[in-house]
C-alpha cells in the first residue's frame, strides 16, 4: 500500500511540474507561404516574427512567460490553408493565429479559427471580405477597396499624363478584388479603360494577353497580382516592345519581383502599405536589428507588419492570459482584448503606425504610400497621396 502511495505522489508531482512547464510557454502559431511562388513574401513574415519573439524574450518573455513561435506553411494556396488552419485549431497549446498572408488563405482558415475560437491576425490580407462575418478574424493593413481607389486616384491626380489604362489581374481573391476596385474608381475619375486581361496564378507565359494589350496602345497597364508573375509580366511586356507605365500594388512589393524582371523593373510605380522612408525611430531601429541578424539584409514591408502582429498578440497575452483559465477563455481573451483596440486612443503602437479596429475587425486610417524602382532599388515615390476625399 505504501508502494502505491509513493507511485501516486511521483506521477502527482511530475503532472504538476508538467503542467507549470506548459505555463511557463505561451505558443503563437504564425501562418505563411514558407513555399511556392509567395515564399519570398514567407521568408519576411518568419524573419520579422522571430525579430519580434526574441527582442520578447530577451526582454524577460511574457510575464516570465516564455513565447514561442510554431511555423506553419500554407504554400499561399487555400486548401493547403484549410488543412493549417484544422491543425492549429485543433492544437489547445495554440493560443492564436498570426496569418494568414494570402488572402485566398485567410479566407480558407476563417470559417475554422471562428468554429474554434481563435484569433487570426493577417499582415498581409487585403481582399475586402477577409474580417467579414467573423468576429475572430483581424488585419493589421488596409483593404483592396481602399487601395484600388488610391492607385487610379493616383494615376490620375499625379501622374497626370497617363490618360488609357489596361488591367492585368491574377484571377483569385486578391487580383479579382483589387481589379473590381481599382475599374470602378477609375471609370468615377476618368480614366480610360481599354483592356481588362485575366491569367491563372502559376502561369509563366503572358506573351498572347500582353500582345493583346499592346494592340489597345494603353500608357499604363495596371497589374493587380503577386511578385512572381508581375515580374514575368513586365520583363516580357518590354520584350514585346511595350513602353506603357507598369503599376502594381502590394502584392509586387518583394524584392524578388525585382530579381524576376530585371532591368525590365525599371520606373514601375507600386503601392504598399508601409515603407520604413516614411517611419519613425522605431522602425528604424527594428530595420537595423533585422540587418544585423540577417547579414546585411534589409526587411520589407510584410516584415515589419508581421512584427507588429505578434507584437499586438504578445501584448493581449500580456494583458490578458490567466494561467488557471481554460485555453477557450484565453483565446477568447485574446480575441476581446483587440476588439477593445477600437479608438485612437486605444490603439496599438507599432513600427507600422497606429493600429485600431472597426467593429468588422478591419483597421482604421492606416494609409497607402507609393514606391517606383530606381536604378534597381525601390525607392520611395517622389510625390505621395496620403490622403483620399
Amino acid at each position: 500500500m505504501k508502494n502505491w502511495l509513493i507511485i501516486l505522489l511521483i506521477v502527482g508531482l511530475i503532472s504538476a511540474s508538467g503542467c507549470q512547464d506548459q505555463q511557463k510557454e505561451l505558443k503563437v502559431a504564425v501562418a505563411a507561404p514558407f513555399t511556392g511562388n509567395a515564399a519570398a513574401f514567407g521568408e519576411m513574415i518568419r524573419r520579422g516574427a522571430e525579430l519580434k519573439e526574441k527582442e520578447i524574450n530577451e526582454a524577460g518573455g511574457i510575464n516570465g512567460m516564455k513565447l514561442t513561435l510554431i511555423f506553419e506553411d500554407d504554400a499561399g494556396k487555400d486548401a493547403e490553408a484549410s488543412l493549417v488552419a484544422e491543425r492549429i485549431a485543433s492544437n489547445l497549446q495554440i493560443l492564436a493565429v498570426v496569418g494568414h498572408f494570402n488572402s485566398s488563405c485567410s479566407l480558407a482558415g476563417k470559417p475554422i479559427y471562428q468554429r474554434a475560437g481563435i484569433v487570426e491576425l493577417s499582415p498581409g490580407s487585403t481582399n475586402v471580405t477577409v474580417c467579414e462575418g467573423s468576429d475572430w478574424t483581424f488585419r493589421n493593413l488596409y483593404r483592396d477597396d481602399f487601395q484600388g481607389k488610391f492607385i487610379a486616384r493616383y494615376i490620375d491626380e499625379v501622374l497626370t499624363d497617363l490618360q488609357s489604362v489596361a488591367v492585368f489581374f491574377d484571377n483569385d481573391d486578391y487580383g479579382r478584388g483589387l481589379r473590381n476596385a481599382f475599374v470602378a474608381e477609375a471609370e468615377k475619375v476618368g480614366l480610360n479603360l481599354v483592356a481588362d486581361e485575366a491569367y491563372e496564378r502559376d502561369s509563366t507565359n503572358f506573351k498572347a494577353q500582353l500582345t493583346s494589350i499592346k494592340a489597345k496602345n494603353p500608357d499604363a497597364i495596371f497589374i493587380s497580382g503577386l511578385y512572381q508573375e508581375a515580374g514575368l509580366i513586365v520583363k516580357q511586356g518590354r520584350e514585346a516592345g511595350i513602353t506603357a507605365q507598369f503599376f502594381g500594388a502590394d502584392g509586387v512589393d518583394s524584392p524578388d519581383f525585382l530579381a524576376i524582371a530585371g532591368s525590365a523593373a525599371e520606373g514601375t510605380y507600386l503601392t504598399t502599405p508601409f515603407t520604413f522612408g516614411a517611419a519613425g525611430e522605431d522602425a528604424l531601429q527594428m530595420a537595423a536589428q533585422f540587418k544585423a541578424l540577417h547579414n546585411g539584409v534589409a526587411p520589407d514591408t510584410w516584415a515589419a507588419l508581421t512584427y507588429d502582429a505578434v507584437g499586438m498578440i504578445a501584448d493581449a497575452l500580456e494583458k490578458t492570459y490567466n494561467p488557471e483559465a481554460s485555453v477557450a477563455d484565453n483565446r477568447k481573451a485574446i480575441r476581446d482584448h483587440l476588439a477593445s483596440l477600437d479608438t485612437p486612443e486605444e490603439g496599438y503602437k507599432g513600427v507600422t503606425g497606429l493600429t485600431y479596429f472597426d467593429r468588422n475587425g478591419d483597421t482604421v486610417n492606416k494609409p497607402a504610400y507609393v514606391k517606383s524602382v530606381q536604378d534597381g532599388q525601390f525607392v520611395a515615390a517622389k510625390q505621395q497621396l496620403l490622403e483620399l476625399d
